[in-house]
């Protein structure tokens, strides 16, 4: 969704060019997979940030075009609302000191960007989904000004024919069973409510070959990384999941009506459904299933671009991927003239910290490493349904709902994470030849927060539940509650040390 779109409508002709040309960059990619050399570097990681921008009263600010001018940065870019930026890190490799040096990085763009939003009136906020929004929020006037974003609102309405529903009942994920569920119901008649979602999201550049195995060993990790990194408790004034984010997301985004989706047609917004033996799978099911939301088509043909000695950009293949919202996305890229795959996990909340998201990125990654190298596959002898379920149930539950895991059976995820999986990043991390020192300093973050099991989602629902018994009503609470937030996030300490409002 990152490419310029310059079309607002579409013809019987163009879905029907569009729709043969993602196929052509597909024959185009099989061929590159068999016969052409891919980057032959050392593996490269990314990190994305999406970030929140409030008013002095914390309330959402449609500051965003004024804080990106005031930057002035390539590495800032426009995000869905009008109340979001992105900041995208350059790739950096995973040995030595790096990700010590990417916290610092970080860092210093973060505060630069917090000093420009000041002279914009606005502040920066790191959380999964702002809890100040409102419903009269998420309107269309707080969509960007950018055209790829008006046509996709126009695109996923009319494919839907109806308003997008939210529609999310709250499992207690606090795990009070003395306190009864909310649920949220809400029609909209734009995409706004997608903006809601601000997320962190990793990358990893694999050589063709091994990326079914990372994509495999990120599904199976999506479960832990949800329980174990938490930050969106809270949707319009309603206590919800553990991660919220996940249904806001997937139902925002949503293209089906109710009778598509009893049907069992397939959701734009997708775990998936098998594992996989080649990342070519996964751009096959993309065009098997989906059809194309914004069928723009290049005057180049891929396979003719082959022909003539030249890398393809595969540009129909990259957009139509780039509406379909895997939690592990392949990413097709081009870098320096040559061709590239990664590995995008789209799973983590952004915030509360950067040390908190650079220890989650860490976790991942060293986690990765030890899954895919091992004897015996994890996914040999876990069920991809296992997988799913783990998803949800993290996502639902956090850290109180078990997990599945091979040889452990049902397990809670604090209690998984400290027996089993520490150690294991630990080890996968000294394979890509990261610092001790570095690896010490991140995991160790995750071992405090699931010996105190306090995530930023757990923080969140005490904090806001430690102010509405000194009386505030939700509102009031959550206002108190984020004002906290935003200035402990700012301090970069990890959010297991962050105290309860007493």
């Amino acid at each position: 969704m990152g490419q310029d779109v310059d079309r607002t409508t579409f013809s019987r002709r163009d879905r029907q060019r569009y729709r043969a040309k993602v196929h052509r960059c597909l024959d185009a990619l099989a061929v590159m997979l068999r016969e052409r050399p891919f980057a032959q570097d050392e593996p490269m990681t990314g990190i994305e940030v999406e970030l929140n921008l409030i008013d002095r009263d914390l309330q959402p600010a449609l500051t965003g075009a004024a804080v990106l001018d005031a930057i002035g940065s390539p590495e800032f870019q426009t995000e869905l609302g009008r109340w979001n930026i992105e900041l995208n890190l350059p790739p950096r490799l995973l040995p030595g000191d790096e990700w010590r040096h990417l916290e610092h990085h970080l860092l210093d763009e973060l505060a630069m960007a917090r000093a420009k939003a000041r002279d914009c009136a606005s502040r920066l906020v790191m959380i999964g989904i702002l809890p100040t929004l409102e419903r009269d929020h998420l309107i269309a006037g707080a969509i960007s000004d950018d055209e790829r974003y008006a046509v996709l609102n126009e695109q996923i309405l009319t494919a839907r024919g109806e308003p997008i529903r939210l529609d999310i009942t709250g499992d207690d994920p606090s795990g009070r069973h003395d306190v009864a569920p909310e649920r949220l119901v809400a029609d909209f008649d734009t995409i706004a409510p997608e903006a809601a979602c601000t997320s962190m999201q990793l990358h990893l550049q694999v050589a063709p070959g091994e990326f079914a195995a990372y994509w495999n060993a990120a599904q199976c990790l999506a479960g832990v990384q949800l329980a174990a990194g938490a930050n969106s408790p809270f949707l319009l004034g309603s206590r919800l999941w553990a991660e919220t984010r996940i249904p806001l997301f997937g139902q925002s985004c949503d293209v089906r009506s109710v009778e598509l989706r009893n049907q069992g047609v397939r959701p734009r917004v997708w775990f998936g459904e098998r594992w996989i033996n080649s990342i070519l799978d996964l751009f096959s099911e993309n065009a098997r299933y989906f059809p194309g939301l914004m069928p723009v088509t290049e005057d180049t043909d891929p396979l003719a671009e082959l022909e003539a000695g030249r890398v393809p950009g595969l540009d129909e293949m990259r957009l139509h991927n780039g509406t379909i919202w895997r939690w592990n996305r392949p990413v097709y890229d081009i870098a320096d003239g040559s061709p590239h795959v990664r590995v995008e996990n789209r799973v983590l909340p952004a915030g509360p910290t950067a040390v908190d998201m650079v220890a989650n990125a860490l976790f991942f990654y060293g986690l990765l490493r030890v899954f895919v190298e091992a004897d015996r596959p994890l996914w040999s002898s876990m069920s991809f349904e296992a997988a799913e379920e783990n998803f949800t149930t993290a996502a639902r539950h956090g850290m109180e709902g078990p997990l599945y895991w091979p040889g452990s059976g049902w397990i809670r995820p604090d209690e998984l994470v400290l027996r089993k999986l520490l150690p294991q990043a630990h080890e996968g991390l000294a394979r890509w030849g990261v610092s001790s020192e570095v690896i010490d300093r991140y995991l160790s973050v995750i071992e405090r927060r699931c010996v105190t099991r306090r995530t930023g989602s757990a923080w969140q629902l005490d904090a806001v539940a430690a102010l509405e018994a000194r009386g505030a009503d939700r509102r009031t609470a959550l206002r108190g509650m984020l004002a906290r937030y935003v200035e402990a996030s700012a301090a970069n300490e990890p959010v297991h040390t962050w105290p309860i409002p007493s």
